[in-house]
């Protein structure tokens, strides 16, 4: 059957990035009502199953999580801290097993996280193989990630994103 990714900034993106997008942005809006960490989950289950994937979101955590709690990036009404995020798109250009869509999940999940979270553009790092970004290194990640680490206090909400291999 045809996939039909979601485009929130008129890219098509990876499946994964794509599923998650259309559940919780679909046509660059956000959901009703809260889901919860299950039903979104779930939905992403469901638009990779519909569209022929074989893909199987997880969700980890380094402390215990209520999966059937509101999925929240941070508290949408209490809220106080800097939100900051790292996006991370590889397209391998040139290499064997190139793909195409990873810097489109980067301008998607961007889309994402100003428009529905409140980002702000000068808090998101983004390293990406296009020429014109800082390239997405080991060096570089780590040092992004050390930065991102370095530069938050209690109370911040942090968001890494990572689109390729």
């Amino acid at each position: 059957s045809q996939f039909q990714l979601p485009d929130p900034a008129g890219r098509a993106g990876g499946a994964c990035t794509s599923a998650f997008l259309r559940v919780m942005y679909n046509e660059q809006q956000r959901p009703s009502y809260d889901l919860t960490f299950s039903e979104v989950l779930m939905g992403m289950r469901d638009v990779l199953s519909n569209g022929s994937y074989s893909q199987i979101p997880q969700l980890t955590s380094s402390h215990a999580l209520d999966i059937n709690e509101p999925f929240q990036l941070h508290s949408l009404t209490s809220f106080r801290g800097k939100k900051r995020a790292l996006l991370i798109g590889i397209n391998y250009v040139g290499q064997s097993g190139e793909l195409s869509g990873c810097h489109n999940d980067v301008w998607n999940i961007r889309s994402y996280l100003i428009d529905v979270h409140g980002f702000e553009e000068r808090n998101i790092t983004i390293l990406m193989d296009d020429g014109s970004h800082t390239s997405p290194t080991r060096e570089n990640i780590m040092s992004a990630f050390r930065m991102l680490v370095k530069s938050s206090v209690g109370g911040d909400s942090a968001f890494c994103h990572y689109s390729g291999h």
